[in-house]
């Protein structure tokens, strides 16, 4: 049996300092915004986020370019190029529009980035 040395290894948090939203859709009802996310998904099983009373998508551009990519690296910046979301003041783990689409949603309020998004969209409208 070999017994292997593990050095110690170092951990630390550093959360985005900035997410630039390049396009935001506030829709008028959360099943508005069900029926979008159903439709864009295809029929696949597809979420929504909520958080402080909104509910809310986004897409983030992937760091794939080498600006992209030093922007996350360097500044801590990512890029959303879509958000669409909804005020829902009271959380419901799903949407179901009147056309019988079933969107599941997750309540996301421990996560301190995506708080400050929500509270941030919330100021949008």
């Amino acid at each position: 049996m070999v017994v292997m040395s593990v050095p110690e290894v170092s951990i630390s948090y550093s959360p985005f300092k900035e997410i630039v939203v390049m396009e935001k859709t506030l829709f008028n009802t959360p099943e508005d915004i069900a029926r979008f996310t159903s439709v864009i998904a295809g029929g696949k099983l597809a979420g929504l986020y909520w958080v402080e009373g909104v509910v809310f998508l986004y897409f983030p551009l992937p760091a794939s370019t080498t600006a992209v990519a030093r922007e996350l690296l360097e500044n801590r910046k990512v890029f959303w190029t879509f958000v669409g979301y909804s005020l829902m003041p009271k959380y419901a783990q799903i949407i179901e529009t009147k056309e019988k689409m079933i969107v599941p949603v997750v309540d996301i309020s421990t996560d301190p980035v995506l708080k400050q998004v929500a509270i941030w969209l919330k100021q949008q409208k």
